[in-house]
């Protein structure tokens, strides 16, 4: 594809309807693991399995954001963007993953969406960011059709109590990485290596999507319903049919799995074999629903290449000597932020799309003067934003953007080593401190147009 530029070369602009927000998740911000009746999740569990995450490291305690969530919104509040996307604990709203509501973990977010509301935050909710209740985990969990009835069960239950403020509402975060990390490949919760579960997974994740987005549609209209995905551009590492066919199959694997069903009602054709064993009459039709947005995650792109040794078939490349990488390894590749933008108008039609997830981890340290100047994480927004506006000057109805993460967090199974946030957090002092980027974030919301990442100090 053709590399794609604003008209005339100009500054992006964004028009003053734009969405600029901010992004964290509940088991990597909130800590309080224990406290106020919450219940275990299956990343309670995995955390504490000796070997599954580096350094030992947890999210008992994380950023604290449970304690001191005034703090974080005030953080927010001057950043000045408009929206912030969390997303609900299950285990703290529900311990057992249905039934009893614990009402000190609902008060919680009760006063985090009066909190947002009187800062003039917009509060865009996601009801599940991948820590599902152990309760239910012990009970089959993702693999477990019931689960399509526990999630919507759990999802009416919070939109009963805090849809009367919020409108903005995703159903899942990434169900691809859920059943591929989660259930495949072993290295996220629960931990699993199974294909079968995994092609169970993969179905009830799109199951209860669709579920819940009809269940909720039928109880008010409106709430803006959308959901989430990780998409990224696969580029095959060589010429032959081998890694063309890898490419094609991770492709289906990554992107189409859970697109295609919501959009158009079916599974990738070199998918449909394996994950057709967990469909039964009718299945289809309860996924693909209708959205008021949707919600797109972009890091990098994927290179593969064929692996008939593998599992699946295939093995994921490294990125070139020469490449530009992040903290994680993954390749610098702005470029792929408006191909893939552009790729999913053409699946989603004219549903408008936000980029709900976008940012880069780096080894951010304060100096002597306790500024964080992290110019490579700069640079890297600024490139990216740039690549918004260049979809959207290609005609993709790009509607608000939201940088990955408002704080550095515990990052799953890499624990606290790798930073994504505009706010550096000292995890011993629990102290703040905003970066660079915080500050070059700061002048594009005010002023709708890109800075140059040089010109912010």
């Amino acid at each position: 594809m053709p590399r794609i530029v604003p008209p005339d070369d100009r500054p992006p602009e964004f028009p003053p309807e734009f969405v600029w927000g901010v992004s964290t998740a509940a088991y990597q911000i909130e800590g309080a693991a224990t406290s106020d009746g919450r219940g275990p999740s299956i990343w309670d569990t995995f955390s504490h399995t000796p070997g599954r995450v580096a350094n030992g490291d947890t999210g008992d305690v994380a950023c604290d954001h449970y304690h001191r969530w005034v703090d974080d919104l005030d953080l927010i509040q001057a950043l000045g963007v408009g929206a912030y996307r969390f997303s609900v604990s299950w285990s703290r709203w529900l311990p057992d993953g249905r039934g009893r509501v614990n009402r000190a973990g609902a008060s919680f977010y009760d006063r985090l969406v009066d909190g947002l509301l009187e800062r003039g935050v917009e509060p865009w909710l996601c009801l599940y960011h991948w820590d599902l209740p152990q309760a239910l985990q012990d009970e089959g969990g993702w693999a477990e059709r019931d689960v399509v009835d526990w999630f919507g069960d759990y999802a009416a239950s919070v939109m009963g109590a805090l849809g009367d403020r919020v409108a903005h509402v995703a159903m899942l975060n990434e169900p691809n990485v859920v059943g591929l990390m989660g259930h495949l490949l072993g290295i996220h919760a629960p931990g699993q290596t199974d294909l079968a579960a995994y092609a169970a997974a993969t179905h009830h994740l799109n199951l209860a999507t669709g579920s819940a987005l009809s269940r909720l549609r039928s109880e008010r209209s409106d709430w803006r319903l959308g959901t989430i995905l990780n998409l990224q551009p696969v580029v095959a590492e060589g010429d032959g049919e081998d890694d063309a066919a890898a490419s094609d199959l991770l492709d289906a694997a990554w992107n189409g799995n859970h697109l295609e069903p919501l959009v158009a009602g079916r599974y990738p054709a070199v998918m449909e074999a394996l994950i057709g064993t967990a469909v039964r009459d009718g299945d289809m039709e309860r996924i693909r629903q209708p959205l008021d947005w949707f919600g797109l995650n972009l890091y990098s792109q994927l290179r593969v290449a064929a692996d008939p040794a593998s599992l699946i078939g295939l093995r994921l490349v490294d990125p070139p000597d020469e490449a530009e990488t992040t903290a994680m390894g993954w390749e610098v590749a702005p470029e792929a932020l408006s191909r893939q933008l552009i790729d999913a108008k053409a699946r989603l039609g004219d549903v408008p799309i936000v980029v709900t997830e976008n940012g880069a981890a780096y080894r951010d340290r304060p100096g002597p003067d306790l500024e964080v100047d992290d110019l490579r994480r700069t640079r890297y927004l600024e490139r990216h934003v740039r690549e918004v506006e260049a979809a959207r000057a290609a005609g993709v109805d790009v509607r608000g953007y939201f940088v990955w993460s408002l704080l550095d967090n515990f990052e799953w199974h890499e624990g606290y080593a790798k930073r994504f946030g505009l706010v550096f957090v000292d995890y011993a002092t629990q102290r703040r401190v905003p970066k660079r980027s915080y500050r070059w974030y700061q002048r594009l919301v005010r002023d709708g147009v890109v800075p140059s990442s040089a010109d912010v100090a």
